[in-house]
């Protein structure tokens, strides 16, 4: 979780009304209380995505992503965070700098 607050997305969340609270204990959403069961399978979801093979990085929940969330939402979660990934190792690659 340390590229979306090295991004801008961090800001760009606060904008549209995101709470700091829920934003600060993001890097441990699995510990707190302030996601939904669906926010939870999406968050898993993407790290699943972003961390294959990693088994040892996955958060520990008992969430089920295919029985909290839609085949349609697997699959849009799952675009997102390719696209996300994506375009974050395109500007690591290419060494973009990052706005303020």
């Amino acid at each position: 979780m340390a590229v979306p607050s090295a991004c801008g997305c961090i800001r760009d969340a606060l904008a549209a009304g995101e709470s700091t609270d829920r934003l600060a204990v993001l890097p441990a959403w699995w510990e707190s209380q302030y996601f939904t069961e669906r926010e939870q399978a999406a968050l898993l979801l993407a790290e699943r995505v972003t961390r294959i093979g990693d088994e040892h990085t996955a958060a520990p929940t008992q969430v089920d992503i295919e029985a909290t969330l839609t085949d349609q939402q697997i699959a849009a979660v799952t675009w997102l965070v390719v696209v996300m990934n994506g375009w974050n190792r395109i500007a690591i690659a290419s060494h973009y700098p990052v706005g303020p």
